[in-house]
């Protein structure tokens, strides 16, 4: 029966291995693939690592490193479990496969670079284990939503559910943008706020509820009307380097004009949804990917073509319906997951129970995007419908 060393001097025909100091210099070309422990990976890693421990190689390998092709170098502590390692991704197609002699032990000792990773914590690993388990998330897709940061526009209909869910998808910092207060008239479909929180602020009413369902997500409120003279400053965000990602829950035409013009500039795709009775409809606009929202909406339509909901009403589970969808395409794009609604429109019609997609062009005469367009960031009040704002000026959603 062949012993351990047996094994280990027969893999190692099969497989190629490299000194620390002959791959040192291919840090962010290659995938270098840390095949050790958790334990062992949460006191140091190399940078950019792709980290599958040994036992679980031949399980998860294929998501994680889709392209056999690709050049992979696999490390371990000392050398060993990277040289079986090496052998099985060999014996699975990948190509272009290489062991680290010495391992991360080594690798340490000659003064290459490394770092402690961010990893998740028992608790997290608990409250995301359903995420853990998708391929697409993962461990690392979590920590990239855990350091996510999403604005809201509006607390309301459809803000409600997107902000829900974003939140209890572990999005690191949510921004919610709205200056109204919660009516009992709200409650018919706002599921963030409720019967104790009628006239309480809406941002401090989602601040508490969001806090509530996940202590991981820091609330960044904005009691405040969005307008040209403070947008730039808000879409740049608490810390001063802008939002991933804008969920626009807004119910008027001047908000989306201002807020396309301003995420144009400050190159942050928006995940637009609108609700209308029994209809709702998703889009995303990708900044220079993608149409934006005037390639698709060149003028506001005339007054009798388009009410307020607060005119024409809305099915209360609709909005929930749409901010989840709108929800979905904000995580996809922090991800970079599937494919995004960039260029095209869903429609829901509730009464018909049926979905359908719209293809949406980009303008190449577009005002705003077009190549060569001079974006202004201003007020575009005057120029939509009356009703088009509410009474005090807010951009409640729905």
């Amino acid at each position: 029966m062949p012993t351990f060393r047996d094994l280990l001097a027969d893999a190692k025909t099969r497989i190629r291995e490299v000194q620390p100091s002959e791959v040192a210099d291919r840090l962010g070309e290659a995938v270098f693939l840390d095949v050790r422990e958790p334990d062992e990976y949460e006191q140091g890693a190399l940078p950019g690592a792709v980290h599958i421990p040994r036992g679980h190689l031949e399980s998860q390998v294929e998501n994680r490193l889709p392209d056999r092709g690709a050049p992979v170098i696999v490390y371990c502590a000392g050398g060993v479990r990277s040289a079986f390692a090496a052998d099985t991704l060999g014996q699975l197609g990948y190509s272009d496969v290489v062991s680290v002699i010495g391992g991360f032990n080594k690798w340490k000792d000659e003064g290459h670079p490394w770092q402690k990773p961010k990893v998740l914590t028992p608790d997290q690993r608990n409250r995301y284990h359903r995420h853990l388990l998708m391929p697409e998330v993962g461990e690392e897709g979590q920590l990239k939503l855990l350091d996510a940061k999403v604005l809201l526009i509006g607390a309301g209909g459809l803000g409600s559910p997107a902000a829900l869910y974003l939140a209890a998808a572990g999005v690191g910092t949510v921004g919610i943008l709205d200056m109204d207060e919660v009516d009992q008239s709200n409650l018919q479909r706002q599921i963030l706020h409720n019967e104790e929180r009628i006239g309480e602020r809406k941002v401090d009413s989602a601040k508490k509820t969001l806090q509530a369902l996940n202590p991981d997500v820091n609330v960044v409120g904005y009691d405040t009307r969005l307008g040209a003279d403070n947008i730039l400053q808000i879409l740049d965000g608490p810390s001063g380097d802008g939002w991933d990602v804008i969920v626009d829950g807004a119910d008027n035409f001047p908000t989306r004009y201002l807020l396309n013009d301003a995420s144009l500039l400050r190159r942050i795709p928006v995940v637009h949804g609108s609700i209308f009775r029994f209809d709702g409809m998703v889009t995303v606009f990708d900044p220079y990917h993608g149409p934006c929202y005037r390639c698709m909406v060149p003028e506001p339509p005339p007054p009798e073509l388009a009410p307020s909901c607060a005119e024409a009403g809305v099915l209360g589970v609709l909005p929930g319906i749409i901010g989840s969808i709108q929800a979905v395409e904000a995580l996809k794009l922090i991800l970079g997951a599937g494919d995004p609604l960039t260029g095209r429109l869903l429609t829901y019609d509730a009464l018909e129970q049926s979905f359908r997609t719209l293809k949406v062009n980009r303008d190449p005469e577009c005002p705003a995007c077009a190549d060569g367009a001079e974006i202004i960031i201003a007020e575009y009040d005057e120029f939509c419908l009356p009703h088009a704002r509410l009474a005090d000026g807010s951009t409640t959603g729905h």
